[in-house]
This record gives structure tokens, sequence and C-alpha cells, in this order.
């Protein structure tokens, strides 16, 4: 789960990916968020986030009364409580980091502690006494799959439930929709600025210094532009600045993917801009998971996270934004196609890398060059 304006897709307890890579290293980058109150505070202030797993539990019960409940992440506890509070028999709450001291405390706290056991650890590396009849964890994270934590739910799924039991959530979606910002505008802006200020520095160092500093700007220039134009940027927008129907990018059943199906993103999106002449200016990602309970044993209410721009509230996950250079004026009538393809970063597996093919076909018969343009969520 991603913090804003704190450590970006910061997340609520987490269990280490089955990768190749250092797990101290990982842990260091990563997981030790998730070990201060702080971040836990920032997401259990989410009214979003947290108004949608409480009605998924306890507008479903039935699916947790008298049953074996595992929450991979349990961070702060708040799903564990919850699930015992609904009737579960026992409840495994595994959180990597020493979270789990508080977690412990907040379940004694909340008179819990003989049915919810809070078991310190990774999900890859600790075991149970039993198979379960419900997982549920909050592992999204920036555009749904950033921070790579779904591995280890699919883990967790593929040796701890039963064949009859259920995943909450169950379902999840991506999708992506042109917008009209200032937004780039403002990021190009400070780009510029950054490139200026070098110029001044370098004919500093000359003047005071004798040192050239020339030779450097180059790589100062590919820096900067990484960081201002192709970041994707945390944003909470308004749903009229959306200027055309989302596409649906990803569709995942928790119950059947596989880390195959997760770790690259490929989609093809034809969209028709919808809000009349304005500036289409770059390209908003955001997700949604649904409580449907499992198709042999539905959910008795669906229940819907979603992160989609509002206009009365937000989540801290915000959306993403892909930058587009340079915007175009666009009208009804229009549409943008193209390709998106999401993989995970060879330097990171937990951040990713977005590679964006558009066009604009125009109402009267012309188009726009294709612009293929690369991104990292970060």
């Amino acid at each position: 789960m991603a913090m804003n304006g704190v450590v970006p897709g910061s997340r609520a307890g987490a269990a280490v990916a089955p990768f190749k890579m250092d797990k101290a290293a990982d842990f260091a980058n990563y997981f030790c968020t998730y070990a201060y109150l702080y971040h836990q505070k920032e997401m259990l202030s989410d009214r979003v986030r947290m108004d949608a797993y409480y009605h998924a539990i306890f507008r479903n019960a039935r699916h947790f009364a008298g049953k074996a409940v595992l929450d991979v992440g349990t961070g702060s506890g708040i799903l564990a409580i919850w699930s015992a509070q609904a009737g579960a028999r026992k409840v495994y709450a595994v959180e990597a980091t020493n979270m789990a001291q508080q977690a412990r405390k907040l379940v004694e706290a909340n008179q819990v502690g003989h049915i919810v056991e809070v078991i310190e650890g990774s999900i890859e590396d600790i075991s149970l006494p039993e198979k379960v009849d419900v997982i549920i964890s909050e592992w999204m994270g920036y555009y749904l799959i950033r921070e790579s934590m779904f591995d280890s739910v699919i883990h967790a799924r593929d040796r701890w439930l039963k064949p009859s039991g259920v995943m909450y959530p169950s379902n999840a979606r991506m999708w992506l929709a042109p917008i009209a910002s200032h937004v780039g505008e403002q990021k190009n802006q400070e780009f510029q600025n950054a490139m200026v200020d070098w110029d001044y520095f370098n004919q500093e160092m000359n003047d005071e210094y004798g040192v050239d500093m020339s030779v450097l700007t180059t790589p100062f220039l590919e820096e900067q532009r990484k960081y201002y134009l192709q970041t994707s940027l945390w944003v909470s927008l308004y749903p009229n600045q959306v200027i055309g129907a989302p596409a649906l990018v990803k569709e995942i059943d928790c119950h059947l993917a596989t880390i195959e199906d997760i770790s690259s993103v490929k989609s093809i999106f034809k969209i028709p801009f919808t809000k009349g002449q304005t500036k289409f200016c770059g390209l908003a990602g955001w997700f949604d998971v649904h409580f449907k309970g499992s198709p042999i044993d539905p959910a008795d209410h669906d229940v819907e996270l979603t992160t989609a721009p509002m206009y009365d509230q937000a989540t801290h996950w915000g959306q993403q934004v892909f930058v587009i250079h340079p915007s175009f004026d666009i009208q009804d009538g229009d549409v943008l196609q193209g390709s998106m393809e999401i993989v995970r970063s060879k330097q990171n597996h937990r951040l990713m890398d977005v590679t964006i093919t558009h066009e604009v076909q125009k109402s009267e018969g012309s188009a726009s060059p294709p612009v293929t343009s690369f991104f990292y969520i970060e």
C-alpha cells in the first residue's frame, strides 16, 4: 500500500517475494518502512481502504465464522482483529517486521488474543499447523502491482489455502485513461528550471574554482529527465480531469493468478475522447479490488475498493500519472489508441518499468505520429 508524501509505495505488512535477491537489502529497502507506527497510522487513516475491508469482512461474516484465517502482512493487526470479531475460530497474522510486536499488543488490548496468533516472519519462511479457509491481505501497491507483494499472497494461497477456501480480495482490475491537467506543464517547467540552474552552477564552478563541469551536463540532463518527466507521478485527480472512458488494462482472479501473470502486463487500448476541446497531457492509471468470495462459495455482499478519481474523498494510493510530452489539442471524435507494457525493474523487482506507445486519431481522418514513452513507477 502506498504512502503519500512519505515513502512511495509503503504498505502495511509484507512478506519477502520469492526472487533471487539479497534478503537483507530487500528488508532495508522495503520492509523496514512498515516497522513504524507513523506509516501504519497513515494507512489506517485511509477511510476508503478501511471501510472497504470492514464491510467486506462484516457483511460476509459467514465466510469467517468458525473458520481458520491467514492474514498475510498483518501490519498493525487490524484485519486479523476484525476477522476474529467476525467469528473466526483461529487467525494466523503473519508480519515480516517487528511491527508484529505492536500487533500483539493491539490484539491483546482488543481481547482477541485467544484467537489471533501473531507470527513474526515472512510468509515464505513460516509454517502453520493447518490449512486455512480464508486468506486476507492488503497487498496492493501503486497501480496495484508495484511492490510485488502479491507474490507472497500467491505463495500463501498455494501452500496454505484449502481447495474450498476464499481469497479477500478475490479479484482486481487495472485501469488507464487519458487526462487533462496542468501537472505536465508543471513538471516540464521544473525540468527546464533544473537545467537552467545547472548552467549557472557550471558557470560558477568555472569562474570561482577553475573547473569545467560541462562534461557532466548530459548525464545530469538524463538524470533530471528521468526524475521530472519519466517517473510516474502520485496525483489525486478529480473525475472531470478524465477525458475518455477508462480502458481495462488487466483483470486478476486472485484464486487463479500466477506470478507470471503479474510480472509482465501488456494491454492494447482504444479510447474515444469525451470532454470537448481540451489538451491531452497524460495517462492516469488506477485500480480496484473486489471481495466476491469464490465461484463455489460466493460472498453474500460484493464489496468494492476503488482508487479511481473521486470528488469527495481519496485514497493514499491516489492515481499514477504518466505525463505525455508534448501535449495534444483534442476534441470529441478524436481517438487515443496505443499499447502499454509494465514489467518489473531489473534493478529492483518491487519497482516497475512502463512503456507506452500511443497516437491520436483525429476525427477528420489524420493521425499524430506514434510516440513511444518510457516511465518508471518508483
